[in-house]
């Protein structure tokens, strides 16, 4: 959601705090501001809208300190304009901070009632004015956070600084992460490695009710309570070079074409040649840990909600295992009943999606076996979970998923293949042949992405439909959901997607020839009843786009643009046929001159609920 980037060191601070909020921009945001020291005085300078028009406020104004804070804010509280954009300074003290504050009305109208004068709409600026009540009573800066901290309820993360310690900086959390670089004579906290990962890869990871203290560059930790505690540092092995574009227009398009490396890494580490088998390494389970659960919920938000229930549909026809698949949002709230026989299943790109890291949080402390598909190692969700599996699918930075989510998508495939294995719920024969086909799956992806003329010229013809209708079956299904989601995020068209078999139950109401039919149809065991809805929507005027198998004629045929894939597998298709999907919205996007890595209203990594 929000970026945070606050520096102390010999550098200027200006230079390297727009840097970091440059490279923070992929989470979303609505307005930007810096407060940094001009001597003993934090100057603050905000803007609503995107970077460049804070940055054209900044041009030719210099600053003789060496602390400073910066912040892109993605709205929860009140409007996105000037006032309510980060930070807020009351009295000598400036905040800047992501999450919400739930108990936003009580405290806003203690301090009203108090007579106290409030400048904004926002919950971040009653931190400013908590922080700067204590501070008026004597107490410094640490002193007065440990106070602030219990008058808080929600998620936060909050960055402070202060004119009685212009060397300072301090930063506390609950909930959206916090991060500490420790580069050589500098101290960079931000709320995202890739703010810093070009000036140090030296790390440590707040927990949630840590306080960071950084005064002239030395460095403490503290318990909310003030006492000092020890971090350990962690050397992150993560090159800035590949967050940039490398010759491609945008982040999504340069990730799009990753995905045959991103995949190849993800299977690498769990896979045996002899005999051919995988063999999932270092998760936190043993085998026999695994052969003890007779359940797997799986939980998830967004597009990860997509590879889970791709996941349902492989578990249980491969491994045999009863799965259930909920949003992440609901299932905190709805008294969901599980016992010590299931293994629960996070599924999370960023680490840090706050439903999911909550649900998590709240089957832990049922006692319930938990285990985590992520990509970002150290990251709330990977290290609080009891085992893991990382896709390598390595930075991601335009908002729209793409390559996290089809190495989400190997990875349930290697989960379920290694749960078959040891449970002995399929043949070794078909075993071989369902990995044989995720071995061939990067080399398969980079011929889709060969056909990238294709599905451009495909994109073109689309910018005058009313609507999106995507349908598949079975498996198919949840990538007819993700394809939808794709289109809505980077072109705002309205799309649905919709199983095939549901047609006749109401969206079949819907088609005319204004309406685009994007229908999944693979080659597999429900071909031929995906090809009679299509015959059907093709009848009522729909304009059918199809993704088909190799050289499908009956296809060719009934559709307007025929998209082709691979051959492969029914347990391979979903992530073959992400690359056209994924495609099309692209091209979409740019046709309609979208912003297609910063969608509007979008942010990369949702920290708060």
């Amino acid at each position: 959601m929000c970026g945070i980037v606050g520096y102390w060191g010999p550098d200027k601070p200006k230079e390297i705090i727009l840097d970091g909020l440059r490279r923070l921009e992929y989470r979303g945001y609505d307005s930007t501001g810096v407060a940094i020291f001009d001597g003993a005085e934090l100057k603050v300078f905000r803007s609503p809208g995107k970077l460049n028009r804070l940055e054209e406020k900044l041009k030719g104004v210099e600053f003789g300190g060496a602390t400073g804070i910066g912040h892109t804010r993605w709205a929860t509280h009140g409007e996105p304009n000037e006032a309510n954009a980060h930070p807020h300074k009351i009295g000598p003290v400036a905040i800047v901070h992501n999450g919400i504050i739930e108990n936003y009305q009580d405290i806003r109208d203690e301090l009203i009632s108090r007579g106290v004068k409030l400048n904004s709409e926002t919950d971040s600026e009653l931190i400013a004015h908590l922080l700067n009540n204590e501070l008026s009573l004597g107490k410094n800066l640490l002193q007065a956070t440990t106070k602030v901290i219990p008058q808080l309820r929600g998620a936060y993360s909050i960055l402070v600084a202060d004119e009685n310690e212009p060397d300072s900086l301090i930063a506390f959390k609950n909930g959206p992460p916090m991060l500490v670089g420790l580069g050589k004579d500098e101290v960079i906290i931000a709320s995202d490695v890739q703010a810093f990962i070009k000036r140090t890869n030296r790390i440590v990871y707040l927990d949630d009710g840590d306080i960071v203290y950084s005064k002239q560059g030395e460095v403490k930790f503290y318990n909310p309570q003030g006492k000092e505690i020890e971090k350990k540092i962690v050397e992150v092995k993560w090159d800035s070079a590949r967050a940039e574009k490398a010759g491609f227009d945008y982040f999504m398009q340069k990730e799009i074409f990753e995905q045959p490396k991103a995949i190849r890494e993800t299977l690498e580490p769990h896979i045996e040649y002899k005999p051919l088998r995988v063999a999932l390494r270092d998760t936190g389970f043993s085998e026999e840990e695994f052969l003890k659960f007779k359940r797997i919920q799986i939980i998830a938000c967004g597009t990860s909600w997509h590879s889970a229930l791709v996941a349902k549909y492989v578990l249980e026809k491969v491994a045999r295992i009863p799965t259930d698949v909920d949003i992440a949002s609901e299932f905190h709230y709805r008294d969901p009943v599980i016992d010590n026989e299931t293994l629960v299943v996070t599924i999370s790109q960023s680490g840090e999606t706050a439903d999911t890291l909550s649900c998590l949080r709240l089957v832990k402390k049922m006692g319930i076996s938990t285990l985590s598909i992520c990509n970002v190692p150290n990251s709330s969700i990977d290290r609080e979970a009891k085992g893991r599996i990382y896709t390598k699918a390595g930075t991601e930075i335009g908002v729209a998923s793409t390559k996290a989510f089809t190495a989400q998508l190997v990875v349930v495939g290697l989960l379920a293949l290694h749960l078959a294995r040891i449970r002995k719920t399929c043949p070794e024969n078909l075993l071989k042949k369902y990995t044989e086909a995720l071995l061939a799956i990067p080399s398969q992806v980079e011929v889709c992405l060969d056909h990238d003329k294709w599905f451009k010229e495909a994109a073109k013809s689309l910018s005058e439909f009313k609507g999106f209708l995507y349908l598949g079956r079975g498996i198919n299904y949840p990538i007819a959901l993700e394809g939808a989601l794709k289109l809505k995020e980077i072109t705002y068209l309205h799309a649905e997607g919709y199983p095939a078999g549901e047609l006749k139950h109401g969206p079949i109401a819907l088609v005319d020839n204004t309406m685009a039919i994007i229908a999944l149809a693979p080659r597999d065991d429900l071909y031929e009843k995906n090809v009679s809805n299509i015959q059907e929507v093709k009848a009522r005027g729909g304009q059918i786009i199809a993704i088909g198998t190799g050289d499908d004629k009956n296809l060719k045929n009934l559709s307007k643009h025929y998209l082709s894939i691979p051959e492969t597998t029914w347990m391979a298709n979903p992530i073959l046929e992400s690359i056209p999907i994924q495609l099309l919205s692209l091209h979409l996007a740019v046709e309609l001159k979208r912003d297609v890595d910063q969608p509007r209203n979008l942010a990369k990594s949702v920290t708060v609920e």
